[in-house]
């Protein structure tokens, strides 16, 4: 008896979900400075190759930029920037190498005529297209606007007013010595 007493309670549960109506769709979401992502099926297979290849060349052309801001906050000697510039650097050395390895990929699918394998790896080619322009960005962030630039030839004259105490504030005087007076001889006064 308690097995149909369950089928029966997952049974109304079904109805009554299939009865529901249909959550709402959710706005689409505008994409953060990036141009969208054409459909890979729409996109014809010599097209894919051309803009598989593109793709990495610009990946490639950041990658030089971003050691470029490596370098420059290595010679800063600045180890904020530094680790930020490096660890955007690292990203997308990561994502160039997983590009590479899908545009060959893309070229054997293609090549075998296998289209749902050529549009995955050419779909995973611009979302590292799109990831490694963000990591761009993000990485001149990290050297220009997390420090003030500064010339090597700065001079800072500082004015002491005149009015301030003398001595050095880092070395104050020794304390003076306390004289402590010692009991009276007898408790009673």
């Amino acid at each position: 008896m308690h097995t149909v007493g369950m089928f029966a309670l997952v049974v109304a549960a079904k109805v009554a979900l299939a009865q529901a109506p249909a959550p709402a769709p959710a706005p689409p979401r505008a994409p953060a400075a990036a141009a969208p992502l054409e459909k890979a099926s729409e996109v014809p297979d010599p097209q894919k190759l051309e803009r598989s290849n593109q793709a990495l060349g610009t990946m490639r052309e950041v990658l030089r930029q971003v050691l470029g801001k490596v370098e420059e906050a290595r010679r800063t000697k600045d180890v904020v920037k530094l680790n930020c510039a490096n660890e955007k650097l690292t990203q997308i050395k990561g994502l160039l190498r997983i590009s590479e390895q899908a545009d060959v990929s893309l070229q054997e699918a293609i090549t075998r005529r296998e289209v749902s394998s050529s549009e995955h790896e050419f779909t995973k080619v611009m979302i590292a297209r799109q990831k490694v322009g963000q990591l761009r960005s993000e990485a001149e962030e990290c050297i220009g606007q997390l420090a003030f630039r500064t010339d090597e030839n700065l001079f800072v004259e500082v004015e002491e007013p005149e009015n301030l105490p003398g001595g050095d504030p880092t070395r104050p005087p020794p304390p003076t010595d306390v004289i402590v007076r010692p009991p009276a001889a007898s408790p009673i006064e």
